[in-house]
C-alpha cells in the first residue's frame, strides 16, 4: 500500500512538472536566439518585440534584458548582476519537485526490501510454529508475496529515476542557453560575428592575379 501511494504521488509530480514545462516554454530557444541577433544589429525595438511574442523562459530572459539596457540610466554592471539572479530564480523554479521525485526514487526499492525482509522473517516464523506439519505450498506462497515487494519497488523507481534524470537534462540545456544568451548579450558575440565578418569579407573582397 505503501509503493502504491509513492507511485500515485510520483505520477502525479511528473505529470505537474510536464506541465510546468509546458507553460514556460521549456526548450524553446529560438525567439530568444533572434531577439539577440537583432540586438546586436541595433534594432533595439524589433529585438524587444520579439522577445516579447513568445512564452519561454529564455526568451523573459531576454526581454528583461533589452529592457533594462534601454533604460537611461541603465548600468551594465549592474544590469548583469541582476539578470544573474533572474536567472537562478528561474533555474530553482524549474528544479520544484525534483527533490521528492529524487527521494521516491531512492527509497522506493528500500521500501520494497523492507517489506521482504518483513514476509520472509513472518513465514519463518509460520514454518518454525508448524514444527514437522509444514506445508512446502504455504511456505512457498508467503515467500512470493515476500520478494513481490521488492519487484514492485525496483518498478516504482527505475522509471522515476529515469525521469529525474531526464528532467535535470532539460534543466542544465536551459541554464546553458541562458548563460550563452546572457554572455553573448554583454560581449556582443564577438567570437561568432567577428568570424563571420571576416568570410564575408573573404568573399567580397577581390582577389588579384599573381
Amino acid at each position: 500500500m505503501l509503493l502504491l501511494l509513492l507511485s500515485i504521488v510520483a505520477v502525479a509530480l511528473i505529470i505537474a512538472k510536464v506541465l510546468q514545462f509546458i507553460v514556460l516554454g521549456v526548450g524553446r530557444h529560438a525567439a530568444a536566439q533572434k531577439a539577440l541577433h537583432h540586438w546586436l544589429d541595433g534594432q533595439a525595438q524589433e529585438a524587444q518585440s520579439i522577445a516579447a511574442s513568445r512564452t519561454s523562459v529564455v526568451s523573459d530572459i531576454m526581454l528583461k534584458l533589452i529592457n533594462g539596457a534601454r533604460r537611461v540610466d541603465a548600468n551594465r554592471d549592474l544590469l548583469k548582476e541582476d539578470i544573474e539572479r533572474v536567472c537562478i530564480q528561474r533555474i530553482n523554479g524549474l528544479r520544484a519537485y525534483l527533490r521528492p521525485l529524487d527521494m521516491i526514487a531512492q527509497t522506493a526499492p528500500l521500501i520494497g526490501l523492507l517489506g521482504t525482509v518483513l514476509g520472509m522473517i513472518e513465514a519463518f516464523q509460520a514454518m518454525q510454529g508448524a514444527g514437522a506439519a509444514v506445508d512446502p505450498s504455504v511456505l512457498a506462497g508467503g515467500i512470493w508475496v515476500a520478494l513481490m515487494t521488492t519487484a514492485v519497488g525496483l518498478a516504482v523507481a527505475i522509471p522515476v529515476s529515469a525521469i529525474v534524470g531526464w528532467f535535470d537534462s532539460r534543466i542544465e540545456a536551459e541554464s546553458s542557453e541562458m548563460e550563452a544568451l546572457v554572455t553573448a548579450f554583454f560581449t556582443g558575440a564577438v567570437a561568432e560575428r567577428g568570424a563571420a565578418r571576416n568570410v564575408s569579407l573573404e568573399v567580397t573582397e577581390p582577389r588579384h592575379a599573381i
